[in-house]
């Protein structure tokens, strides 16, 4: 079913974070988040994009998504009428900004399924009804720090425990986690990109840990070395920000970089690209896992439902709310017994609470249609 557009607003909101969030590439205590909401004349559909403040996890950034969608994305919809589909044939001649290409096809397609009534989880292929929750704890100053962390979780109920890792602070935090808790809590390691195929060997000293995977040990664009790093670890290596799209991901299964995915629906393009990968990994028996980019209830949402397919069979980074916002912009998502139940309602299934979305917005830009 195709939309008749009527505008798009593009809206800012500052949301703090609940604690500093600390990774390879720097230290997070807010999200400048772009909200994208399409409008049509029949209804609305909201996204969001995951693009941070710098760029320093990829090159896109809020004011660089801001920037595109406005001068080029935007206008490269056509005027008789969109859905989701459209919108990616549209913005394929423009390279890169996958991030700001996301969030403009998922709030059509949100709008698309509000109107057929069709949820997300439907509308991609959900196998289940809630899925099973990891978290990821940054890095700490110190080790006891890191353990009362961990302890906070697993207590909460948390299925999957992930570290992030960089040189300094790695080996000694990993034992000390899997002498705390034991060999049965399902641990990872993040490293975002921090080592060089010369650290091949201190790498292996995780292996003896039972790790589920360490998460883009090398650079983003290096498949070869992760390859030949692949054959020197027994801990299974995933891919993240070196999969931008199915074809990245059929090659990296080709030559052996990885044999876990990280699926991020924001990197890739969209949640249709992103099932696309799904399919393949699937075909050729790759595990995948729905990562996160620190989202508010609206990429959660849907992100719970992409989580919610048949081969993403490893826990995903759907924290609940209150892991990153003391307040969240929709009604929260709430783990029960290590899960978050996939949304049922039309579209993402949820939207903004209107007092609290006023509350934090910084900016508002309406663009007529």
């Amino acid at each position: 079913m195709k939309l008749k557009i009527s505008g798009i607003e593009l809206r800012r909101i500052a949301m703090p974070l609940v604690a500093p969030f600390r990774t390879s590439f720097g230290v997070q205590t807010s999200r400048d988040v772009l909200l994208v909401r399409v409008v049509t004349s029949e209804g609305e559909g909201w996204a969001e994009c995951a693009a941070m403040s710098e760029p320093r996890y990829c090159s896109e950034y809020v004011d660089g998504a801001q920037d595109v969608l406005r001068k080029f994305l935007i206008p490269a919809l056509p005027r008789d009428g969109v859905d989701a589909a459209t919108v990616g044939r549209a913005l394929e001649p423009f390279t890169g900004h996958h991030m700001a290409k996301s969030a403009l096809e998922t709030a059509v397609l949100d709008a698309q399924l509000r109107l057929t009534g069709e949820s997300f989880g439907s509308y991609l292929g959900a196998a289940r009804d809630r899925v099973p929750c990891g978290v990821s704890v940054g890095i700490m100053d110190t080790v006891p720090q890191l353990l009362d962390t961990v302890e906070r979780y697993v207590a909460e109920g948390y299925v999957r425990i992930k570290l992030k890792i960089e040189p300094g602070w790695d080996i000694a935090p990993v034992r000390a986690v899997r002498e705390r808790f034991g060999d049965d809590l399902l641990l990872q390691v993040d490293a975002n990109a921090a080592y060089t195929l010369v650290d091949a060997q201190h790498l292996a000293e995780l292996d003896p840990f039972g790790l589920l995977l360490i998460e883009q040990p090398l650079a983003n664009d290096d498949m070869v070395q992760h390859a030949q790093l692949a054959k020197l670890l027994r801990t299974p290596i995933c891919l993240d920000e070196s999969i931008e799209s199915a074809a990245h991901a059929a090659a990296a299964i080709s030559l052996g970089a990885c044999s876990v995915i990280n699926v991020k629906p924001a990197r890739v393009g969209g949640y249709l690209e992103a099932r696309r990968i799904h399919d393949l990994a699937r075909a050729h028996g790759v595990p995948v896992w729905c990562g996160g980019m620190l989202e508010t209830g609206i990429g959660r949402a849907a992100n719970v439902a992409l989580a919610a397919l048949p081969g993403f069979t490893l826990p995903g980074d759907t924290s609940g709310s209150h892991r990153y916002f003391a307040t969240d912009i929709t009604p929260p998502f709430v783990l029960a017994d290590g899960h978050l139940e996939v949304p049922t309602g039309p579209g993402i299934g949820t939207e903004p609470l209107a007092d609290v979305l006023k509350e934090v917005t910084t900016a508002s830009e309406w663009i007529p249609f």
